[in-house]
């Protein structure tokens, strides 16, 4: 049989976490998890909700070595418990908070002092096919779906990330400020610590005070692990920041301006990361350099048609991207927009993305996003509208501002002004929250 251990790049007296209390050793994380594998309940799926990020990989490697699935939904909604509880029926849900589980048979994380870490004389191996988790799309274009990851391929995705961002030969102290349940924060704040030889701090911190605060809590070199949406609030902020040796982002496309802007505040090269749940990562990019992505050790793309296809690598089959791609020589290739997003209006074509772009480059745009509602006018052409949070804006401002940015034919009609976003915890706009707003005032300026 074929397996893989649980940790490469550090031995047992290496440093994999830090606590508030101080760090963890790889020798303690894995009496933790020896620990909670013999206390956990029967049944092949656990349902790791752990808020804390070390109570999370503690949680995965206790499943890993009892045999049991994780599974890692992005959005944590009532509709995506119960259908979890629908296909999982011996599902048990581990928590280290006080999560709203609804009906599902809970079990909280349990105090693990008593574990002797010097009782660990060696780090497990796990079948390189064993189903090691299933992770969840965040439903931001309908439905979330299931995709299961075999621990082999977690673990080439991990070495390919390390190799790429250079940090085999430099480990870094990884900082999360998504949750380790997304596939990105997955990835990129618990697979790189596993198989890049890093350490992450176990704590989510969102606020910019909070950053800050994570950043000074561990050791340089520090790799900041973000998204656009975090980024651009931790950097109009204005509060001081510790040192940051690299900065990378996820879950949307970063504009070149905060990019660059990134890099002169903090000093660290700002990397992007592209891939999806389905996929897993396939490519990097500095943004500053240009527009132009690279894939990861191992990944290639296919076309058929219309369709981009990933393969190989740590890609667990051949998945069709929803991105629209243009394949490039040497391994480059260019992303224009999600096939999702393409919008015809009167013969003429763009994008929602392209869109997003040029309302949130208007001055006095705090946030904003175009949204193609589900509803039909009398001459069966849906209206494009827009969520804007510009507190110093109104509308007919904000239209002069877009006139000479987009086509008229793209104008929101109406641009909706709200105090927030229903962004989720990784900067996303899931359809589901943005139709359900735009229903909430559209019946508010009718009623």
């Amino acid at each position: 049989m074929n397996t893989l251990p649980l940790i490469t790049g550090l031995g047992l007296d290496g440093m994999i976490a830090w606590l508030p209390r101080g760090p963890r050793r790889v020798r303690d994380f894995l009496a933790d998890a020896e620990a909670l594998a013999a206390r956990l309940p029967a049944g092949h799926a656990l349902l790791n909700m752990c808020h804390d990020r070390y109570h999370f990989a503690v949680g995965f490697a206790a499943g890993l070595i009892s045999g049991k699935i994780s599974l890692q939904p992005a959005s944590q909604s009532a509709e995506t418990l119960v259908r979890i509880r629908s296909d999982f029926p011996d599902v048990v849900c581990l928590c280290d908070d006080d999560f709203d589980t609804l009906d599902l048979p809970r079990w909280d994380f349990p105090d693990l002092s008593a574990a002797d870490p010097q009782e660990v004389t060696d780090i497990p191996r796990i079948p390189a096919d064993q189903v090691a988790a299933i992770l969840f799309t965040s439903g931001s274009t309908g439905l979330p779906q299931p995709h299961c990851k075999t621990w082999g391929r977690l673990v080439a995705n991990g070495r390919a990330e390390a190799a790429t961002l250079g940090l085999g030969r430099t480990p870094h102290t990884l900082v999360g400020t998504v949750p380790v349940q997304h596939s990105y924060g997955f990835e990129s704040t618990f697979l790189l610590a596993l198989h890049g030889g890093c350490a992450f701090w176990s704590g989510k911190p969102f606020y910019p005070q909070d950053i800050a605060a994570a950043l000074e809590a561990v050791p340089r070199p520090r790799l900041l692990v973000t998204t656009p949406f975090h980024l651009s609030t931790l950097l109009a902020s204005g509060i001081d920041l510790p040192a940051i040796d690299h900065l990378l982002s996820a879950t949307a496309s970063l504009p070149a301006a905060l990019a660059a802007t990134a890099e002169a505040r903090t000093g660290a090269p700002l990397n992007e990361i592209y891939g999806s749940t389905e996929s897993g990562q396939l490519a990097s990019r500095r943004t500053t350099e240009g527009p132009a992505w690279t894939l990861l050790p191992g990944v290639r793309l296919e076309q058929d048609a219309d369709t981009t296809y990933a393969c190989d690598g740590h890609v667990e089959g051949r998945v069709a991207l929803s991105d629209v791609i243009e394949l490039l020589p040497d391994r480059h290739f260019l992303l224009h927009g999600r096939h999702a997003d393409l919008i015809n209006i009167a013969g003429k074509r763009t994008s929602l993305a392209y869109l997003n772009h040029q309302i949130a480059a208007v001055p006095g745009v705090l946030d904003a996003a175009f949204f193609l509602p589900d509803d039909e006018t009398a001459g069966g052409v849906t209206r494009l509208t827009a969520f804007v949070v510009a507190p110093t804006l109104d509308s007919r401002q904000l239209l002069a501002a877009l006139r000479p940015r987009i086509d008229a034919v793209f104008l929101p009609r109406p641009a909706i002004f709200v105090d927030a976003l229903p962004r989720d915890s990784t900067g996303k706009l899931p359809r589901n929250a943005l139709q359900a707003l735009y229903e909430e005032k559209i019946h508010h300026a009718i009623g």
